[in-house]
């Protein structure tokens, strides 16, 4: 919300020193976000005149049009006589009324005007357009041509009031009465301390029965709706130069006088408007719901399919403006057209002006189902005030008058849905509680006064909450207003004050022991959204009945694209790796922990904890209960190079073993070894995935899983060839852990060394005979290690050669070679009889 100190001036008595950034320290302190405030005009210097054209030479042979003209600027240039200008604009012409800088002036941008020569003429000065003096959006795109009222020699500076300062405030989504100027301008008056002129207080007529009709089919869409009616508009009239330079400091543009006026209001009271060319809308005004495959042309030229649940506005055709959000192409305020033939200046002479009030969520969905956001829009979702309907009505009918040269039919329309005043009741002392401080019963009540609600009562209060501040709902809310006006900068500030010794959780320790394990290992975190679109899982190749299927939906999604929360983590971490690659990152090694979410078995809506006391256990159960099941996970993927080729080597492409090795990392930072089968699951190549499992209170326990990536996921995904990729839930692994990792007590007794090839057919995983011969070697062994796979004629078709190196030592006395030998061919058995592996050479 851009607002004009100039403007914000008219509605507060702020005292004359007071400069934007003062008026930017004291809103901050009330709680708004008054991002920047910026300067207008800093650095202009006059003069800068009003300047009649006098005559238009058009200079030949050059490349684009040029005119040479003289305009007559007064006793501006201290000589009366007309100022020779070179130009090279057309949308002026002679006897018209410009804005003329003369020799000795500066511009915005430090831009110096001196005589010059050029176009072989001499220019003294230059006749300006908006976008040289930096007045903000505009439509002519050309000079600036002021209506023929205003004097020659007029300082054009305050005239178009160029010099100004502009609050920009971030308003947050519960406070849609601060995009107007009126709420604006009540937190001004509440910090300075200041009455408010509220621009709202006007005499209203009542509601008659010979207004324009209107028919209302849905009032719980539309609770309110105002209709007035304005004949005899000049169609020659234009906004005055000060309805559009505030237009344009608000930052909107100025684009012809109804229009403009309906703006003006929306930004001066925040009721949005709506003005229909009378003579363009057929029969009553309606309000319902669209029906399913309805059209409607909207003002920006698009024609939209319409959704049963968007809320539209209708006559005996059909839709004609999609509510809250965007008019209708075919009841459009017409621009002013002259006939050629007779001179006669043709347009909208006669107008209906609506002021409604819409469901915010109604009109928050529309416009994203849509992707249609309006100014409009805005203030509906943020919440409008509904009473300010028929006072933005009548202002609008009285500028109309005043500058279009209107008349105001007595006629008024207003409908309006039964509802009675919210109230809150509240414990006087409620906003001590919350705050930790005493502000007294007195203060509690004055302050919600300046707010605008109506306070009764002693010990317990029984507070009216004022038609703007829809977001005040609950005690709470009322004791933020107290705080936030009180000064959070006067809240004590106390640190918490942590039982000594007990530091970080054993499941915290693990979380951060894992991220620098793959950190050490070469993996770069890259940490993602956990917001998915449910067409993912059919990219991941995941079965219709695959549980990571049932999702947890949003109901006010950031994006309706992605409305699903994740329920593992290769969706972000794919994307990812996608975007690097294609930036030119060829070789990615990227990990992620974070949280996934299932469905609870026992679905409900979550109760809202308060906050000027602990939970008791039996609301934190409750709570825990309905949330969904958060398991933490940790995921990985590989591509490219996993070892890069120089002078030490080739290098070596990554490849299934690396993102088994990845979860072996993570395993052993919980003192696990990691148990791994071959296996089959969605995202992985069916001949190149493992399953990992662990062993939880000695039950084997799937824990995830890892290999390359399926080719059907890669080319769904756009992820380079032979990608790879780990998941492993976290949760599980910890379970499966026995606490710390401790450290290994190290012998000095000499290990013995025994190799063993043996010859099993080739399709018996080498991690079955390793787990074989782990189980036979007994106490003795001391680890285990594949160092060569053999398949060819010596060892016949079908079969391979597996060859280990077994270590054994005796952490009390060194090994003979009989104990070794022996260990080594119970090893040998025990692999036999398990996967029917032969001793190579026997």
């Amino acid at each position: 919300m851009r607002v004009p100190l100039s403007w914000l001036r008219e509605y507060v008595d702020l005292p004359a020193t007071e400069t934007g950034r003062d008026v930017q320290a004291k809103l901050v302190d009330g709680g708004l976000e008054v991002e920047t405030v910026e300067q207008l005009g800093q650095g202009l210097k006059g003069p800068l005149v009003v300047g009649k054209v006098l005559t238009i030479e058009e200079l030949e042979g050059f490349k684009k049009p040029i005119r040479f003209c003289t305009v007559d600027v007064g006793q501006a240039n201290g000589t009366g006589e007309p100022q020779e200008i070179v130009c090279g604009a057309r949308n002026f012409a002679v006897g018209d009324k410009v804005v003329v800088v003369l020799p000795g002036a500066v511009l915005p941008g430090d831009f110096a005007i001196a005589a010059r020569k050029t176009y072989g003429r001499t220019s003294h000065g230059m006749i300006c357009s908006s976008d040289e003096l930096g007045m903000g959006p505009d439509t002519t795109g050309g000079i600036i041509v002021l209506p023929p009222e205003h004097e020659v020699g007029t300082d054009a500076i305050a005239l178009l009031e160029l010099v100004d300062e502009v609050l920009d405030i971030a308003v947050t989504a519960n406070r849609g009465d601060c995009l107007s100027m009126r709420g604006v301008a009540r937190e001004t008056a509440i910090a300075y301390g200041l009455p408010l002129r509220d621009p709202a207080l006007l005499d209203v007529p009542a509601p008659n029965s010979y207004g324009y009709p209107v028919k209302v089919a849905d009032p719980i869409g539309c609770d309110r709706f105002t209709a007035r009616t304005v004949t005899g508009l000049d169609p020659e009239a234009r906004s005055p130069i000060w309805l559009q330079r505030r237009l344009q400091k608000a930052g909107m543009r100025p684009i012809s006088l109804a229009v403009d006026i309906t703006n003006y209001v929306m930004i001066e009271l925040g009721q949005p408007l709506h003005a229909y060319d009378r003579t363009l809308v057929d029969g009553p005004i309606g309000v319902r719901r669209a029906e399913p495959g309805e059209l409607l042309t909207t003002l920006d030229g698009t024609k939209r399919k319409l959704d049963a649940a968007d809320l539209v506005i209708t006559d005996n055709r059909g839709p004609i403006g999609l509510a809250g959000v965007m008019g209708g192409a075919n009841t459009e305020i017409a621009d002013s057209v002259t006939d050629p033939g007779t001179g006669e200046v043709k347009g909208t002479t006669e107008v209906v002006i609506e002021a409604a009030h819409f469901d915010a969520v109604a009109i928050a969905r529309t416009a994203r189902r849509h992707k249609l956001t309006s100014e409009a829009s805005k203030r509906f979702e943020r919440g409008v005030d509904p009473q300010a309907a028929s006072a933005a009505a009548q202002r609008t009918v009285d500028l109309l008058v005043l500058l279009a040269g209107g008349t105001a039919e007595a006629g008024v329309t207003e409908i309006v849905s039964p509802s009675a005043p919210r109230t809150i009741s509240m414990r006087a002392d409620h906003p001590d509680r919350v705050a930790g401080i005493e502000y007294g019963r007195e203060t509690v009540v004055r302050r919600l006064q300046e707010v605008g609600c109506d306070a009764y009562g002693q010990d317990e209060l029984v507070v009216t909450v004022p038609s703007w501040r829809p977001d005040l709902t609950e005690p709470n809310d009322l004791a933020e207003e107290v705080i936030r006006l009180e000064g959070y900068a006067n809240l004590p500030s106390t640190l918490p004050k942590p039982p000594a010794g007990r530091g970080l959780t054993e499941r915290q320790r693990l979380h951060r022991r894992v991220g620098r394990a793959l950190a050490g290992a070469g993996f770069t975190e890259a940490p993602s959204y956990p917001f998915v679109a449910e067409s993912v899982f059919d990219q991941l190749g995941l079965d219709k009945d695959d549980a990571n299927r049932s999702v947890v939906k949003l109901v006010n999604p950031l994006s309706d694209e992605e409305p699903a929360l994740r329920t593992t983590l290769l969706p972000g971490l794919l994307a990812t790796l996608r975007r690097n690659d294609g930036r030119g990152s060829h070789d990615l090694a990227l990990f992620e922990t974070g949280l996934v979410f299932h469905p609870s078995a026992n679905p409900g809506v979550a109760a809202r904890l308060p906050v000027d006391r602990r939970p008791t256990d039996d609301e934190i159960a409750a709570l825990n209960a309905v949330l969904p099941v958060q398991p933490r996970h940790v995921g990985a993927v590989i591509a490219g190079a996993r070892e890069q080729a120089g002078w030490w080597g080739k290098g070596r492409p990554a490849d299934w073993a690396d993102a088994i090795e990845a979860a072996r990392t993570v395993a052993r930072e919980a003192g696990l070894e990691l148990a791994v089968e071959k296996g089959q699951y969605g995202p992985w190549h069916p001949g190149r995935c493992a399953e990992l499992y662990v062993f939880v209170e000695g039950v084997k326990t799937l824990a995830g899983y890892a290999g390359e990536l399926h080719p059907r996921v890669v080319k769904a995904f756009g992820l380079p060839a032979r990608s790879c990729a780990m998941e492993l839930d976290l949760d599980v692994v910890e379970r499966a852990g026995e606490g710390a990792v401790q450290a290994p007590s190290i012998s000095t007794f000499p290990v013995a060394t025994q190799d063993v090839a043996l010859v099993v057919d080739a399709q018996v995983p080498a991690a079955a005979v390793e787990d074989a011969l782990s189980a036979g070697a007994g106490e003795l062994l001391e680890s285990i290690r594949l160092f060569d796979v053999y398949s060819g004629e010596q060892v016949g078709e079908g079969k391979k050669s597996l060859a280990y190196a077994l270590r054994f030592r005796a952490a009390d006395r060194t090994l003979t070679v009989e104990e070794a030998t022996a260990a080594r061919d119970a090893a040998v058995t025990r692999a036999a009889e398990a996967t029917g592996a032969v001793l190579r050479g026997a």
